[in-house]
């Protein structure tokens, strides 16, 4: 379970950070150019599943006290994951949300959500790398 919450978030913080990646490694701008033409669809996803994930975290904060190490490390890495997931993903799909909003002023309430994210968007999409690398490394430490 963790390795799945680790590779959508790695998807999806890879899409994120494509600006950042692609002028550290421009040879990794193919693979990023593959993944492009369905990043509205991630998004969507994304957000949808990280409000899902934020509300089963806070339902779920009995979790910090089971392992203690484990137990609040993984609490942390859910929220944090959630989080990443809702705000990346309002980055990345407000272009397919909006053609299945109609109300003009949801339209501009989405605009002026994109464009205080924006200036975020390349730090959001590293931490998201960096939470997915957490989840991957939880999994091998503590489950394996």
């Amino acid at each position: 379970m963790m390795l799945s919450y680790g590779g959508w978030l790695l998807v999806l913080g890879i899409m994120g950070a494509a600006n950042l990646i692609i002028a550290r490694l421009p040879q990794a701008k193919d693979l990023i150019g593959k993944m492009a033409p369905y990043q509205g669809w991630f998004g969507v996803a994304s957000v949808f599943y990280g409000f899902w994930e934020v509300v089963q975290c806070v339902l779920n904060m009995g979790l910090m006290a089971v392992k203690p190490p484990f137990g609040l490390v993984f609490w942390v890495l859910f929220l944090a994951n959630g989080l990443l997931q809702v705000a990346l993903g309002i980055l990345l799909g407000v272009g397919v949300a909006k053609t299945f909003v109609k109300d003009p002023g949801a339209v501009d309430k989405m605009d002026r959500t994109v464009l205080k994210l924006a200036p975020f968007q390349g730090i959001l999409g590293l931490l998201a790398i960096a939470v997915a690398i957490g989840f991957i490394v939880v999994d091998v430490v503590f489950l394996s």
